[in-house]
């Protein structure tokens, strides 16, 4: 008979019973056979825990069966002042004062000591005694619960760590560092301990710590400041160097040449202006002076806003040990590369230093092939040299004129007669005047008026120069006076004109300027007109003579010196310009065929009398003209 056990009852004896119905008690079999083969088998036990029974029985606390167990004894009560008494948190910190009215400082760094007192959470701050101070120091807060803020909370053990500020009572303290003590009693709470700070030093201290040190004592050098100046004075160390900013926006690499000056160790840096740099050639980049290395390693407390550097603050500068061709140099955050130097550079380096190697770097870049501007195509508006302007440069500029040759040409008009080549039957017995300014080469057309004709005359072209046709886009010919001759052919915007006639004055300004024209031209020109025109060309050659009165010259020479001044020939520039201009031969002295071409370029009356006249006024008697008399000349006339 199989006992079962009561739930909630321990497993004693008397605590069980026999179930009084169980009459099979056979054992189960614990072989199985299977394909043959005898297997064990699992027993299948009645009793046999499910899994949530076994979950109940993992969380089942049983009761004891006969009351509670016996409590165990209480633990001696230990009050907090026995148990934190003598336990002190000591941290390290410091406070600024701030020190008005004194040059050498702004404030003062002064160190303290904070003690928390662990048994009633009170707090006393001390400051270090420093003998000869001149400053109360001690005890700075009297041991006491200092208030946290206005509600009413106090400082406790866990508002204080290192590299963190506290305010007791208006001024603020920094904890820097504490004891071994506290640290561990902070780590042992669960506290993370931050790292140690050190505590920073005032330009006071510095100079008080400086003053108690023990003194040294340096023998003076053997320097001589004199001998420097009488050996090296005059002689310059030239290194040709290139700095490189184009790593910043709109830089670029430019040269530049550092002399040192081996008198008094000073140096410069000088711009090597380059042609159409675009920058405007400044001398310096940077003055003569000493040179420190670092100029930003000097004392804090040092003003450079309003004090330059000298030899109290910084004692490295640059000096001939630090300069080599091949290397580069830092000056004032510029780097600089020195890729070249001169020939006493190379010698002093060679007997001073036994340097040998003075190979020139290469720091210029293959130029870059810029593209070539087209000019597009002359679009018909306006002349062709505005046009180009506008091509040419951003703000477009007048084109330049020959202001000489309008001086000499003034008012000279060469007046052609021609026809009009053209298919068509009314345009046969057409006529027109061609009028060439010699002045700036511009032509005129003029159509004179005829009356039942049906084609109304005047001005059939305005001035304006006129291109030859074939020309391009960036090279146009202009009809020149050479152009016009008989017989020859001038196209106009898209009309022909024929050249049939010319009248005397033309002839006679062939002849007098050869020059300009061809021998071709002239002779052309001449057996056109016939032997009529040459005869009166001939007859215009020699001037009809004029009976004077007294008086007459006097005031023809008058006139001519009115006439000059209006031609502004005034300053004495001009006129050494125009004396030198007919004086070819440098001589100092006009004869009479320049005195006439001068009066002819300034369209002066040229009768034989007259000149004679002028050139008695100007040479005293003498057959050729002075410099010295030509300016007074010209001087009186512009009074």
């Amino acid at each position: 008979m199989s006992a079962a056990r009561v739930p909630g009852l321990p497993l004693m004896p008397g605590n069980e019973f026999r179930d009084p119905t169980k009459a099979d008690f056979r054992r189960a079999q614990s072989l199985n056979y299977r394909n043959g083969y005898s297997v064990p088998a699992v027993p299948v036990s009645a009793t046999q825990l499910s899994q949530a029974e076994i979950d109940e029985l993992a969380s089942f606390q049983p009761h004891l069966t006969y009351g509670q167990a016996k409590p165990a004894p209480p633990e001696d009560f230990i009050p907090s002042f026995v148990a934190f008494d003598k336990k002190v948190l000591r941290f390290y910190g410091y406070f600024k004062e701030t020190v008005h009215e004194s040059p050498q400082e702004y404030y003062r760094v002064r160190p303290i000591n904070v003690y928390y007192f662990i048994e009633d959470d009170t707090i006393a701050v001390h400051e270090p005694e420093v003998q000869n101070s001149g400053m109360p120091q001690g005890r700075l807060i009297r041991r006491q619960r200092i208030p946290k803020n206005d509600v009413g909370d106090f400082y406790s053990w866990k508002d204080i760590n290192l590299q963190q500020s506290v305010s007791f009572y208006g001024r603020t303290f920094r904890i820097c560092d504490c004891d071994p003590f506290t640290r561990e009693y902070l780590t042992s709470e669960g506290i993370e301990v931050n790292p140690n700070e050190e505590i920073p030093k005032d330009s006071y201290s510095t100079q008080r710590q400086k003053k108690e040190e023990p003194r040294n004592y340096k023998t003076p050098s053997d320097f001589d400041k004199l001998r420097q100046f009488v050996e090296n004075d005059r002689k310059v160390l030239r290194f040709y160097a290139a700095w490189d900013d184009r790593e910043n926006m709109f830089g670029e690499k430019r040269k530049f040449i550092i002399q040192y000056y081996l008198v008094d160790d000073t140096l410069e840096v000088r711009e090597a202006p380059e042609a159409n740099s675009g920058r405007d050639p400044f001398p310096q980049l940077i003055r003569r002076h000493k040179v420190p290395k670092d100029r930003f390693n000097l004392p804090p407390s040092f003003p450079s806003i309003t004090l330059e550097i000298s030899s109290n603050e910084t004692k490295d500068y640059f000096k001939p040990t630090d300069f080599r061709v091949g290397q580069t140099v830092n000056i004032y955050g510029r780097e600089f590369f020195l890729y070249d130097c001169d020939n006493f550079t190379r010698a002093f380096y060679y007997h001073n230093f036994g340097v040998t190697d003075f190979e020139t770097q290469r720091v210029d870049e293959t130029p870059q092939t810029l593209p070539k501007m087209e000019i597009p195509p002359y679009n018909g508006f306006g002349s062709i040299e505005d046009s180009l302007q506008s091509c040419l440069k951003l703000v477009p500029e007048p084109a330049k004129k020959d202001y000489i040759k309008m001086m000499e040409h003034d008012h000279t008009v060469l007046r052609y007669e021609a026809m009009l080549d053209s298919i068509r039957a009314e345009d046969a017995h057409r006529r027109f005047v061609i009028s060439f300014h010699l002045a700036d080469d511009t032509i005129t057309i003029h159509e004179p008026p005829v009356r039942n004709s049906g084609i109304i005359g005047g001005k059939f072209l305005a001035r304006s120069r006129i291109a030859k046709p074939g020309g391009t886009s960036e090279r146009h010919d202009y009809y020149g006076p050479d152009d016009l001759q008989m017989g020859s052919t001038v196209e106009v915007f898209g009309h022909r004109f024929v050249i049939t006639g010319a009248d005397l004055f033309v002839l006679k300004f062939m002849e007098e300027n050869p020059q300009l024209f061809s021998p071709e031209a002239i002779a052309r020109l001449r057996s056109c007109l016939g032997p009529d025109g040459a005869a009166a060309y001939e007859q215009s050659k020699n001037p009809i003579q004029v009976k004077r009165r007294e008086g007459d010259l006097s005031q023809l020479v008058a006139e001519m010196k009115r006439r000059m001044k209006s031609v502004r020939i005034t300053g004495a520039n001009e006129i050494r310009k125009l004396f030198l201009k007919y004086d070819r031969e440098r001589t100092g002295f006009l004869n009479r065929e320049s005195v006439t071409a001068i009066c002819r370029q300034l369209n002066l009356p040229l009768d034989a009398d007259l000149i004679d006249a002028l050139m008695t006024h100007l040479s005293s008697g003498q057959d050729r003209v002075r410099l010295e008399d030509f300016e007074k000349f010209l001087d009186s006339a512009s009074c």
